[in-house]
């Protein structure tokens, strides 16, 4: 026992000194909680509840003592779920038991009545002043130390015989949020953020301070109201500890939910899940495919402004949303192929200007799964203590803190800035509740939002919504006035368009629909023998059809002039249209098709790194695009070099702007045949 004394003595640090000094009875030794955790299936703060009462102490025979006090209670006092049977037999036989519960109550007709989860007993007499005193044991119930009585009177009592005598909630009842701001100061920002990241569970020592960083945003959700955070990456990284272990506040949906549960009944008589918890968390975001429209629509409308309409009413919440998923590839392969929402169901991904609400975008990639080591066996803070005082935080704004030294860039719209500036105060909040952050501290978290903010923008922009297409995020010094430029390590083009010679049959095509979103194409014509039939893969319908139709029905007209007719009359045509940008948008892809007959018929590639832009009629008129700025400036980010644009058009590049006139060749034409030719350079 002494040499195990030695040992954990030795492996304290000045810290854990220092805290314990500072902190007095609101810290625990992480490693405990992890050894009693191993036996008891109980939240985390039900454990560091027990942890601080009884092994709130930097003596190890202390703590040993306390351990064997925490085990006993657990072990007596603690119901699993399937030990009902015997829990009502102990209070029956002792006529009164103390145990560890998680408790709700409900009103029926007149009387409330508690439902105490695992005792198993959903009609337990509970005094009223208890209702009074813990609303939240209406609103999702709490976990409570609970003293049950046995008290069976056949004639009054009927079939309930259990009573509460005495409920304590298993959460810190008082918080002085003044000492804990003013205690701040007792550390530098280095102490500070390893006591958070250690009250986390996590071994600071082994974290560089980016990825403490990225830790300690899991907590922002906590402290920050209406704040919209996801989270994307590998399995086995933790994603969804913070919501689940840390704070009693939280609530986490495993699966697809509805508007009434999430926001209340038409009636107003329940409230939902937005009204009644501090943060609604979605785990396994993949999972939520079959959730209703409604609930994302209303949750869009919830997510930009914290109010939602029920009945007649409109009501409010302050929940942050949360949403965690596993990614399935490699952080290069996803950037290279798709964006990095994919992940998303579709019922959220097709939804961008739901995505648009999401403050950040935490880098699940860059966090790494779970080992031993990562765990921590110092000190920090009793998550109770730590889930009140982020809790306490959510009533303090921060959000203006970021005008003292700094203002943010031109491309930074409304709904950016406000996302920028919620993340500030968060961190604010996390790191200097006490407000005192230097010039240099500041700087580090404003570049943090911004990066967070703007990886969520740079998605938007590779679904192809032009609307989204400002992302050079930047903040300028006040004093000095110079600007920074601030990215995502994994930006990067995607290279869509191949500059690779490709096989006849085969081009690019770009558009941009009436909403200004901008469709990218890949066209594939083969050609087999057959009687002069076209053969559309299943994928291809609606205005992208219509396109390919009229221009197959000019070729048909036409095969004569054009020198197709022995080939028109004994060839099918097969056609695949690929979603490059994977947003659905239907293009209109007339000219790009023929180009692509012709190619395939010709045997003849295009010019590499060509994407051809205008659609046309059944009689061969060139129909002009919306626009040219969208559809250019895409296909620029992906590769394109050279664009065959509508002679019609010719005007509209005067608006391009010069970095995409440098990088992109404009061809223009005026007549199908002549934009196959040029495609082709064969003319």
């Amino acid at each position: 026992m002494m040499e195990e004394q030695e040992m954990q003595i030795g492996e304290r640090d000045p810290l854990d000194d220092k805290i314990n000094r500072i902190f007095s009875g609101k810290v625990v030794r992480k490693d405990l909680v992890r050894k009693v955790k191993v036996g008891a299936n109980v939240p985390v703060f039900v454990l560091e509840f027990l942890l601080g009462k009884y092994c709130a102490s930097s003596d190890d025979m202390a703590i040993q003592m306390g351990l064997q006090v925490v085990n006993k209670t657990l072990a007596e006092n603690y119901i699993g779920s399937d030990e009902s049977t015997r829990a009502k037999s102990l209070v029956k036989e002792e006529n009164t038991h103390t145990f560890i519960d998680k408790v709700k109550v409900r009103l029926v007709d007149s009387d409330y009545w508690a439902e105490v989860v695992n005792f198993g007993d959903r009609f337990v007499h509970v005094p009223t002043h208890y209702v009074r005193e813990y609303d939240r044991l209406l609103m999702g119930g709490v976990w409570a130390q609970v003293d049950l009585r046995f008290d069976y009177d056949e004639e009054s009592r009927g079939k309930h015989p259990f009573w509460i005598d005495k409920l304590a909630p298993i959460q810190i009842a008082t918080f002085d949020i003044d000492a804990y701001c003013g205690l701040r100061s007792e550390f530098t920002s280095d102490e500070w953020i390893d006591l958070l990241v250690r009250s986390m569970g996590y071994e600071a020592t082994e974290l560089d301070r980016r990825l403490k960083l990225h830790f300690l945003i899991r907590l922002l959700p906590l402290c920050e109201r209406n704040y919209n955070l996801v989270e994307l990456g590998p399995r086995g990284t933790g994603k969804s500890f913070v919501i689940q272990e840390i704070s009693p506040y939280c609530a986490l949906l495993t699966g697809p939910t509805t508007v009434a549960n999430m926001f209340g009944h038409m009636s107003g008589r329940h409230k939902g899940m937005v009204s009644i918890w501090d943060v609604v968390g979605f785990d396994e975001v993949a999972d939520l495919q079959k959730m209703p429209k409604e609930v994302i629509t209303t949750l869009k409308t919830y997510c930009e402004s914290g109010t939602f309409q029920r009945g007649k009413d409109a009501d409010s919440g302050n929940a942050s949303i949360v949403m965690f998923g596993n990614t399935n590839q490699p952080i290069d392969v996803m950037v290279q192929t798709g964006h990095l929402f994919a992940p998303m169901p579709d019922v959220i991904r097709d939804d961008m200007a739901f995505i648009d609400r999401i403050h950040f975008y935490l880098p699940g990639w860059e966090i790494p799964k779970m080992r031993v080591e990562l765990f921590t066996k110092h000190y920090g803070f009793v998550v109770d203590y730590l889930a009140e005082a982020l809790r306490a935080m959510r009533k303090h704004n921060f959000t203006e803190v970021i005008d003292q030294h700094f203002s943010l860039g031109s491309h930074l719209n409304a709904r950016d800035r406000k996302a920028v500036r919620k993340t500030v105060s968060g961190l604010m909040k996390v790191l200097y509740p006490n407000g005192e952050a230097t010039p240099e501290e500041l700087k580090e978290i404003v570049e943090l939002a911004l990066e967070g903010r703007r990886r969520v923008k740079e998605q938007l922009k590779k679904m192809g919504s032009f609307e989204y297409y400002h992302t050079s995020f930047s903040y300028m010094e006040k004093e000095t006035g110079e600007e920074h430029f601030v990215g995502a390590p994994e930006m990067g083009g995607r290279g869509l368009i191949s500059s690779d010679p490709m096989a006849p049959g085969t081009v690019y095509s770009a558009t941009v629909n009436a909403e200004g979103t901008v469709g990218m194409y890949r066209i594939e014509v083969s050609v087999s023998p057959g009687t002069g039939k076209l053969k559309m893969a299943g994928g291809v319908s609606g205005i992208t059809k219509e396109s390919i139709q009229r221009a197959y029905g000019y070729l048909a007209a036409k095969k004569g002039e054009l020198g197709f007719a022995r080939e028109m009359d004994t060839s099918d045509f097969h056609v695949e249209v690929l979603d490059l940008l994977n947003n659905k948008v239907q293009g209109e892809l007339g000219v790009a098709f023929f180009v692509a007959v012709f190619s395939a018929i010709r045997k003849s590639p295009a010019t590499p790194a060509t994407v051809i832009i205008g659609d046309m009629s059944i009689q061969g008129n060139i129909k002009p695009a919306r626009s040219l700025v969208e559809p250019l400036q895409v296909a620029k980010d992906n590769g394109a070099k050279r664009a065959l644009i509508p002679i019609e058009n010719k005007r509209n590049f005067l608006d391009v702007d010069a970095d995409i006139m440098e990088h992109v060749d404009p061809v223009f034409y005026g007549e199908p045949r002549a934009a196959a030719l040029k495609a082709l350079a064969l003319s």
